[in-house]
C-alpha cells in the first residue's frame, strides 16, 4: 500500500422553557456530524481542512444519526491541495450521505461514523502555464471514523443523560479515507486520490455556561499514489492541523459557532523529486444549527480561506439535514 510518509428545572420557569431546555429533546448536537460531514464535502479528500464543531460532545448511547447535505465551493483547489497546478478556477458541488451511532466503550461514550460523498466538478487550472480543463462527476473517497471520549463524557442512556451537564471533555479519534473515489490516472484533476490516508486526532472541549471552547490537533498521513498523472509515483509528507471553535448555545436548542482551522506541511515528491508545495494555510468559518423537532435538525455553514501558501483559497457554503433515532428517543 506504500508509505503513510450534552439539572433539574428551577422553580418558576415556564413549562415551555423546561421543554426547550431538556436534553432529551434538544440535546445540543452531540455529534455535530451534520456539520462535520457536510464540511467534508468542501475539503474533499483532504481531511486536514475539515472544520467540525462539537466533534467530541456527549450523546445518549444507542442514538443513530442519518445525514444528508449539499455544499458548494468556488475558487482554489478544495479537494487535493497538493496537485501541481496554479490559478485554479473551479466550481465543486457535492452531496453527502452519512451515518453515525453513539457507542459505549467500557463506560466512555464514543461514536462510529461513515461518510459517502458524490461530487460534480468543472473548471480549469494551469499546469506549467498551460490551461487544464476538467468536467467530471462521481464519488469522492469515503471515510470511516471511530471516536472515543476519554474523559468527561461517560456512556449514558437517555434517562441518565437528562441530568448530564458538560464540563471538560477530552477525546480522540482515528479516521481512515479509502481510495475508492472516481480516479483516472491519465487526468491531473480527479475527485478521488488513489491512495489511503489516516488521521489521528485529539480534542478538548470546555463548557462555561452557554459558551463552549473547543480545540483539537491532528496529523494526516498518506500512502503513496503509484499511478499519478501518467504512472508517476507521488508521495506526500504528513499534514498537521489544528482547529478552534467558540460555540454559544441558546435555550431554544439553537447553537452557533465561530470556527477556524490551520494546517501546515504536506510537501510532495514526484518520482523522488521534491516540489515547493509545503502548505501553511488558514481558514475561518461559521456554523448555525437549527433544531426542528426531537428528531430533525438543519445546519448552515460557510467558510473561506484567509491565508494560503499553496491553493485552498476557496469559498464554501452548505446546508445539512440530520435525522436521529434509537436510544430511547
Amino acid at each position: 500500500m506504500g508509505r503513510f510518509h450534552v439539572g433539574h428545572a428551577r422553580r418558576g420557569r415556564s413549562k415551555a422553557m423546561d421543554k426547550a431546555k431538556s436534553p432529551s429533546r434538544w440535546f445540543p448536537g452531540p455529534l455535530a456530524l451534520a456539520s462535520g460531514c457536510a464540511l467534508f464535502l468542501a475539503a474533499g479528500s483532504v481531511p486536514c481542512q475539515d472544520i467540525e464543531p462539537r466533534a467530541y460532545s456527549n450523546a445518549p448511547v444507542g442514538v443513530n444519526f442519518l445525514i444528508a447535505g449539499y455544499a458548494f465551493t468556488r475558487g482554489g483547489i478544495a479537494f487535493d491541495s497538493a496537485l501541481p497546478v496554479t490559478d485554479p478556477r473551479l466550481d465543486l458541488s457535492s452531496t453527502l450521505l452519512g451515518y453515525a451511532r453513539v457507542l459505549d466503550f467500557w463506560g466512555r461514550s464514543g461514536k462510529l461514523d461513515v461518510i459517502l460523498p458524490y461530487s460534480w466538478l468543472s473548471g480549469s487550472a494551469d499546469d506549467q502555464s498551460l490551461p487544464v480543463e476538467r468536467v467530471v462527476d462521481g464519488f469522492a473517497d469515503p471515510r470511516l471514523r471511530l471516536s472515543i471520549n476519554l474523559y468527561g463524557a461517560p456512556a449514558l442512556n437517555l434517562k441518565e443523560f437528562k441530568a448530564y451537564r458538560q464540563d471538560l471533555i477530552v477525546g480522540a479519534s482515528l479516521q481512515v479515507s479509502a481510495p475508492w473515489g472516481q480516479y483516472d490516472g491519465s487526468r491531473l484533476i480527479n475527485l478521488g486520490t488513489h491512495r489511503w490516508s489516516i488521521k489521528p486526532e485529539i480534542g478538548v472541549s470546555k463548557a462555561v455556561g452557554p459558551w463552549t471552547l473547543e480545540l483539537s490537533a491532528a496529523a494526516t498521513l498518506f500512502a503513496d499514489n503509484t499511478d499519478f498523472f501518467g504512472g508517476r509515483r507521488r508521495a506526500q509528507d504528513p499534514i498537521y492541523s489544528a482547529q478552534a471553535h467558540l460555540i454559544h448555545g441558546f435555550r431554544s436548542g439553537v447553537w452557533a459557532s465561530l470556527d477556524a482551522t490551520y494546517f501546515t506541511g504536506g510537501q510532495t515528491t514526484l518520482d523522488g523529486i521534491a516540489r515547493d508545495d509545503r502548505q501553511s494555510n488558514w481558514r475561518l468559518g461559521g456554523t448555525l444549527a437549527l433544531p426542528i423537532d426531537a428528531r430533525h435538525s438543519l445546519k448552515l455553514y460557510a467558510s473561506s480561506g484567509v491565508s494560503a501558501r499553496t491553493g485552498n483559497g476557496f469559498d464554501l457554503a452548505g446546508v445539512a439535514w440530520q435525522y436521529r433515532w434509537g436510544g430511547g428517543l
